[in-house]
Protein backbone atom coordinates (compact mmCIF):
# COMPACT_ATOMS: atom_id res chain seq x y z
CA UNK A 1 0.00 0.00 0.00
CA UNK A 2 3.21 2.19 0.43
CA UNK A 3 3.94 2.16 -2.82
CA UNK A 4 0.48 3.11 -4.27
CA UNK A 5 0.38 5.94 -1.52
CA UNK A 6 3.81 7.66 -3.18
CA UNK A 7 2.21 7.01 -6.46
CA UNK A 8 -0.52 9.80 -6.08
CA UNK A 9 0.38 12.80 -7.20
CA UNK A 10 -0.65 15.39 -4.81
CA UNK A 11 0.75 18.51 -6.51
CA UNK A 12 -2.80 19.34 -8.36
CA UNK A 13 -1.76 17.72 -11.45
CA UNK A 14 -4.15 16.63 -14.21
CA UNK A 15 -6.03 14.40 -12.65
CA UNK A 16 -7.48 14.79 -9.06
CA UNK A 17 -6.96 13.12 -6.37
CA UNK A 18 -9.90 11.12 -5.67
CA UNK A 19 -9.63 9.65 -9.99
CA UNK A 20 -5.97 8.95 -8.93
CA UNK A 21 -7.11 7.05 -6.33
CA UNK A 22 -9.76 5.24 -7.71
CA UNK A 23 -6.96 4.01 -10.90
CA UNK A 24 -4.66 2.48 -7.90
CA UNK A 25 -7.40 0.53 -6.19
CA UNK A 26 -7.13 2.09 -2.94
CA UNK A 27 -9.72 4.67 -1.16
CA UNK A 28 -8.50 8.02 -0.82
CA UNK A 29 -8.64 7.44 3.12
CA UNK A 30 -5.95 5.70 3.19
CA UNK A 31 -4.10 8.15 1.38
CA UNK A 32 -4.75 10.55 4.33
CA UNK A 33 -4.18 7.85 7.02
CA UNK A 34 -1.39 8.12 9.74
CA UNK A 35 -0.98 5.45 11.84
CA UNK A 36 -1.56 6.53 15.86
CA UNK A 37 0.65 5.60 18.29
CA UNK A 38 -0.56 4.10 21.69
CA UNK A 39 -0.81 6.39 24.69
CA UNK A 40 2.05 5.87 27.74
CA UNK A 41 -0.87 5.38 29.70
CA UNK A 42 -2.13 2.47 27.61
CA UNK A 43 1.86 1.38 27.38
CA UNK A 44 1.62 1.26 31.09
CA UNK A 45 -1.67 -1.10 31.04
CA UNK A 46 0.10 -3.33 28.70
CA UNK A 47 2.90 -3.80 30.62
CA UNK A 48 0.78 -4.48 33.81
CA UNK A 49 -1.13 -6.61 31.88
CA UNK A 50 1.77 -8.91 30.58
CA UNK A 51 3.14 -9.31 34.00
CA UNK A 52 -0.72 -10.33 35.46
CA UNK A 53 -1.09 -12.50 32.48
CA UNK A 54 2.09 -14.01 33.57
CA UNK A 55 1.61 -14.44 36.76
CA UNK A 56 -2.25 -16.40 36.07
CA UNK A 57 -3.28 -16.73 32.73
CA UNK A 58 -6.60 -18.28 33.88
CA UNK A 59 -7.33 -14.15 34.56
CA UNK A 60 -9.73 -12.99 32.19
CA UNK A 61 -11.38 -9.70 31.55
CA UNK A 62 -12.88 -9.41 34.65
CA UNK A 63 -10.57 -10.43 36.96
CA UNK A 64 -7.70 -8.57 34.85
CA UNK A 65 -9.83 -5.25 35.33
CA UNK A 66 -10.04 -5.74 39.36
CA UNK A 67 -6.79 -6.23 39.68
CA UNK A 68 -5.17 -3.12 37.87
CA UNK A 69 -7.72 -1.35 39.60
CA UNK A 70 -5.95 -2.42 42.57
CA UNK A 71 -2.62 -1.67 41.46
CA UNK A 72 -4.27 1.93 40.79
CA UNK A 73 -4.95 2.27 37.35
CA UNK A 74 -8.77 3.42 36.39
CA UNK A 75 -9.84 1.34 33.38
CA UNK A 76 -13.29 -0.46 32.35
CA UNK A 77 -13.41 -4.17 31.43
CA UNK A 78 -14.24 -2.75 27.79
CA UNK A 79 -10.39 -1.21 27.56
CA UNK A 80 -8.13 -4.62 29.38
CA UNK A 81 -10.80 -6.45 26.85
CA UNK A 82 -9.62 -4.01 23.71
CA UNK A 83 -5.86 -4.48 24.75
CA UNK A 84 -6.24 -7.87 25.41
CA UNK A 85 -7.35 -8.18 21.83
CA UNK A 86 -4.21 -5.60 20.68
CA UNK A 87 -2.09 -8.16 22.71
CA UNK A 88 -3.28 -11.04 21.46
CA UNK A 89 -3.70 -12.50 25.20
CA UNK A 90 -6.34 -15.12 25.53
CA UNK A 91 -7.45 -16.95 28.83
CA UNK A 92 -6.81 -20.06 29.33
CA UNK A 93 -9.71 -22.50 30.76
CA UNK A 94 -10.65 -25.79 31.44
CA UNK A 95 -12.85 -27.09 28.78
CA UNK A 96 -16.07 -29.58 29.38
CA UNK A 97 -14.39 -33.07 28.37
CA UNK A 98 -18.18 -34.12 27.62
CA UNK A 99 -16.57 -37.44 25.10
CA UNK A 100 -13.48 -38.76 26.45
CA UNK A 101 -13.14 -42.38 25.97
CA UNK A 102 -12.16 -44.41 28.46
CA UNK A 103 -9.70 -47.15 27.26
CA UNK A 104 -10.97 -49.83 30.02
CA UNK A 105 -14.55 -50.12 29.11
CA UNK A 106 -15.28 -52.20 26.10
CA UNK A 107 -16.60 -50.08 23.26
CA UNK A 108 -19.46 -51.47 21.09
CA UNK A 109 -18.94 -51.69 17.01
CA UNK A 110 -21.78 -50.42 15.31
CA UNK A 111 -23.67 -53.08 13.64
CA UNK A 112 -25.05 -51.48 10.56
CA UNK A 113 -21.82 -50.18 8.82
CA UNK A 114 -21.55 -52.48 6.01
CA UNK A 115 -25.37 -53.70 6.26
CA UNK A 116 -27.69 -53.95 3.11
CA UNK A 117 -31.29 -52.89 4.40
CA UNK A 118 -33.24 -54.87 1.97
CA UNK A 119 -36.38 -55.61 3.14
CA UNK A 120 -39.06 -53.90 5.52
CA UNK A 121 -38.91 -54.79 8.97
CA UNK A 122 -35.14 -55.60 8.99
CA UNK A 123 -34.25 -52.30 11.08
CA UNK A 124 -35.85 -50.21 12.91
CA UNK A 125 -35.10 -47.10 15.36
CA UNK A 126 -36.27 -44.80 17.82
CA UNK A 127 -36.37 -41.07 17.88
CA UNK A 128 -37.15 -39.20 20.52
CA UNK A 129 -38.03 -35.21 20.12
CA UNK A 130 -39.29 -32.49 22.97
CA UNK A 131 -41.62 -30.37 22.08
CA UNK A 132 -42.94 -27.22 23.81
CA UNK A 133 -46.34 -26.28 24.58
CA UNK A 134 -47.99 -23.77 25.81
CA UNK A 135 -48.28 -24.95 29.53
CA UNK A 136 -45.28 -27.32 29.98
CA UNK A 137 -43.34 -29.60 27.04
CA UNK A 138 -44.02 -32.90 26.03
CA UNK A 139 -41.87 -35.73 24.65
CA UNK A 140 -42.34 -37.64 21.20
CA UNK A 141 -41.27 -40.98 20.74
CA UNK A 142 -41.15 -42.28 17.22
CA UNK A 143 -39.92 -46.42 15.92
CA UNK A 144 -39.33 -45.87 12.37
CA UNK A 145 -38.82 -48.95 9.55
CA UNK A 146 -35.41 -47.94 8.39
CA UNK A 147 -36.27 -49.60 4.88
CA UNK A 148 -39.85 -48.16 4.16
CA UNK A 149 -38.55 -44.96 6.65
CA UNK A 150 -42.31 -45.43 8.16
CA UNK A 151 -43.52 -44.33 11.63
CA UNK A 152 -44.29 -47.70 13.10
CA UNK A 153 -45.87 -46.16 15.91
CA UNK A 154 -45.62 -43.33 18.54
Amino acid sequence: MAIRRDMVDRGGGSISICAQCGLLGMSRSTLYYTPSQASDKDLKMMEELDRLYLEDPTRGTRRMTKELKKKGYKIGRCHVRRLMRTMRLKTVYCRPRTTVIDPGKYKFPYLLRNLDIVRPNQVWSTDITYIPMPRGYMYLVAIIDWYSRYVLSW
